[in-house]
């Protein structure tokens, strides 16, 4: 029988914590995950327009083998600002790649989703201080899912997106977790059902009750929203992982994605997934053995990533005219 960890978040994975900075009026804000000791990371991105930065490190031929921080947020390509405050903030703290004289070159890939256009200003004000205070706001328990962060001003098809997050113990031991950042075209809920595409993939009820009214979907908005879209997310597992194994499981995630998004991967959506490995290698650890663990973790994977998904559009909150799962009308 499936189980979560004793969070259900992303948290529930040794030596990561996640912060959020909130703008509100600005409909826009970040998301951080820190791991301050250093977590394996690959990141594969399949949607056609997404807009990112350090992204490049993590190809498995390249020299960096850990980073210290991955950075979801919004603004599109204005929020990738919020990376440079994050980075000094790491900086701040002694974390990051030795470099030389006492130096550190703390390694923060990030990516952003498009919510232009959806708060006080058409560009919501990223800058440098968002990103230092998510890292400032992070915690490694609990964390708040919904109308937060980089989920701020999410719309995901018609109806508000948001962050969420989840996580599941494999038979083994291992913890396997994911959050997403919820932005997307397509839509989380199925229109001949009115429920959650994914929705029989919950353990233990940890949908609730809401999540099985079956609602009515608002009428789709104009074309232009093609243009605002991107999926952001992140799975990641204690297990030890090479770059090349991270990949795989962040290929591996993507199917989660597409089964809880549909559709997914468009021409104007950024889908991208990062996978964080937090382990240290087994020298005794036979090949066999590790290949069925990779089938498992990668499978576990997708299903985080489905559930995240919808824990994202459950926990969201309606933004002026754009209406939350919560408050749709139920159908007969």
């Amino acid at each position: 029988m499936l189980r979560t960890g004793s969070h259900n978040c992303l948290t529930d994975v040794h030596g990561i914590s996640v912060g959020h900075h909130t703008d509100r009026e600005a409909a826009s804000g970040v998301t951080v995950v820190l791991c301050p000791e250093g977590a394996v990371a690959a990141v594969d991105v399949r949607g056609a327009a997404p807009g990112t930065r350090e992204t490049d490190l993590l190809k498995p031929e390249n020299l960096i083998d850990r980073i210290h921080a991955v950075v979801f947020t919004g603004g599109s390509v204005y929020g990738l600002a919020a990376a440079d405050g994050v980075v000094r903030w790491l900086s701040e703290r002694r974390i990051g790649y030795p470099a030389g004289d006492g130096l550190v070159a703390p390694i923060v890939p990030a990516a952003v989703l498009f919510d232009l256009g959806r708060g006080r200003n058409p560009v919501p004000p990223v800058t440098a201080d968002w990103g230092k205070a998510a890292c400032t706001a992070a915690v490694s328990g609990r964390f708040e899912t919904g109308s937060v962060g980089a989920g701020t001003g999410a719309v995901a098809g018609g109806i508000k997106g948001g962050v969420g997050t989840a996580s599941e113990i494999l038979p083994s031991g291992r913890t396997v977790a994911g959050m997403a950042a919820v932005n997307s075209w397509g839509t989380v809920i199925d229109p001949r059902t009115g429920r959650p595409w994914e929705i029989e993939q919950e353990i233990a009820g940890e949908f609730g009750p809401a999540a099985k009214r079956r609602v009515r979907l608002p009428a789709r908005v104009a074309d232009s929203d093609l243009l605002q879209n991107t999926t952001l997310g992140l799975v990641a597992t204690d297990s030890a992982l090479s770059k090349s194994q991270a990949l795989r499981i962040a290929q591996m995630a993507h199917a989660g994605l597409t089964r809880a998004i549909r559709p997914a991967h468009t021409m104007l959506d950024g889908d991208t997934v990062f996978c964080l490995a937090s382990g240290n290698p087994d020298p005794g650890e036979k090949d066999s053995s590790r290949i069925l663990e990779m089938n498992l973790l990668g499978e576990a994977a997708a299903r985080c990533m489905s559930r995240a998904i919808i824990h994202a559009v459950l926990a969201a909150c309606s933004m002026e005219d754009v209406p939350a799962f919560r408050d749709l009308p139920t159908l007969p």
